[in-house]
Protein backbone atom coordinates (compact mmCIF):
# COMPACT_ATOMS: atom_id res chain seq x y z
CA UNK A 1 0.00 0.00 0.00
CA UNK A 2 1.42 3.35 -0.99
CA UNK A 3 1.36 6.15 1.55
CA UNK A 4 -0.20 9.40 0.51
CA UNK A 5 1.63 12.59 1.30
CA UNK A 6 -0.32 15.14 3.26
CA UNK A 7 -0.77 18.36 1.37
CA UNK A 8 -1.20 21.51 3.41
CA UNK A 9 -3.61 23.95 1.91
CA UNK A 10 -4.38 27.45 3.07
CA UNK A 11 -7.93 28.01 4.28
CA UNK A 12 -9.82 30.16 1.82
CA UNK A 13 -12.86 32.37 2.14
CA UNK A 14 -15.77 32.33 -0.29
CA UNK A 15 -14.04 34.88 -2.51
CA UNK A 16 -10.86 32.77 -2.66
CA UNK A 17 -8.79 34.95 -0.36
CA UNK A 18 -6.60 33.38 2.31
CA UNK A 19 -7.90 33.84 5.87
CA UNK A 20 -5.81 35.90 8.24
CA UNK A 21 -4.80 34.60 11.65
CA UNK A 22 -5.46 31.38 13.48
CA UNK A 23 -8.80 30.00 14.64
CA UNK A 24 -9.32 30.60 18.35
CA UNK A 25 -9.68 27.47 20.44
CA UNK A 26 -11.61 26.99 23.67
CA UNK A 27 -8.30 26.89 25.58
CA UNK A 28 -7.18 30.22 24.08
CA UNK A 29 -10.52 31.80 24.96
CA UNK A 30 -10.44 30.36 28.50
CA UNK A 31 -6.92 31.74 29.06
CA UNK A 32 -8.10 35.16 27.89
CA UNK A 33 -11.18 35.15 30.14
CA UNK A 34 -9.14 34.06 33.18
CA UNK A 35 -6.54 36.76 32.51
CA UNK A 36 -9.24 39.43 32.21
CA UNK A 37 -11.19 38.33 35.29
CA UNK A 38 -8.20 37.71 37.56
CA UNK A 39 -10.06 35.10 39.61
CA UNK A 40 -10.58 31.35 39.61
CA UNK A 41 -13.60 30.07 37.69
CA UNK A 42 -15.34 26.77 37.07
CA UNK A 43 -15.50 25.41 33.54
CA UNK A 44 -19.24 26.06 33.33
CA UNK A 45 -18.69 29.71 34.24
CA UNK A 46 -15.83 29.93 31.75
CA UNK A 47 -18.01 28.56 28.92
CA UNK A 48 -20.73 31.10 29.74
CA UNK A 49 -18.24 33.99 29.92
CA UNK A 50 -16.55 32.98 26.65
CA UNK A 51 -19.92 32.88 24.87
CA UNK A 52 -21.07 36.19 26.40
CA UNK A 53 -17.89 37.97 25.30
CA UNK A 54 -17.94 36.35 21.87
CA UNK A 55 -14.54 34.68 22.21
CA UNK A 56 -15.72 31.12 21.58
CA UNK A 57 -18.96 29.19 21.33
CA UNK A 58 -19.46 25.45 21.31
CA UNK A 59 -19.99 23.97 17.84
CA UNK A 60 -23.14 22.09 18.97
CA UNK A 61 -21.35 19.99 21.60
CA UNK A 62 -23.44 18.50 24.40
CA UNK A 63 -20.88 18.90 27.22
CA UNK A 64 -18.49 21.76 26.38
CA UNK A 65 -17.61 22.32 30.04
CA UNK A 66 -16.46 18.70 30.44
CA UNK A 67 -14.39 18.97 27.26
CA UNK A 68 -12.81 22.22 28.47
CA UNK A 69 -12.07 20.67 31.88
CA UNK A 70 -10.31 17.71 30.26
CA UNK A 71 -8.30 19.93 27.91
CA UNK A 72 -7.19 22.25 30.74
CA UNK A 73 -6.21 19.30 32.95
CA UNK A 74 -4.28 17.77 30.05
CA UNK A 75 -2.39 21.03 29.42
CA UNK A 76 -1.44 21.26 33.10
CA UNK A 77 -0.21 17.66 33.08
CA UNK A 78 1.76 17.93 29.83
CA UNK A 79 3.26 21.44 30.16
CA UNK A 80 3.64 21.53 33.93
CA UNK A 81 4.92 24.92 35.09
CA UNK A 82 4.63 26.36 31.57
CA UNK A 83 0.85 25.73 31.38
CA UNK A 84 -1.43 28.75 31.03
CA UNK A 85 -3.66 27.45 33.83
CA UNK A 86 -3.37 26.22 37.37
CA UNK A 87 -5.91 24.35 39.45
CA UNK A 88 -6.82 26.59 42.37
CA UNK A 89 -9.39 24.42 44.11
CA UNK A 90 -11.71 21.54 43.31
CA UNK A 91 -13.41 22.22 39.99
CA UNK A 92 -11.87 25.66 39.52
CA UNK A 93 -9.00 26.93 37.40
CA UNK A 94 -7.05 30.17 37.51
CA UNK A 95 -4.66 31.79 35.07
CA UNK A 96 -0.94 32.01 35.65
Amino acid sequence: MAKKKAIKRAAKTKKGQVKEGKRRTALDAAARVLAESGRAMSCGALIAAMAAKGYWTSPAGKTPSATLYAAMAREIKVKGAEARFRKSERGKFAGR
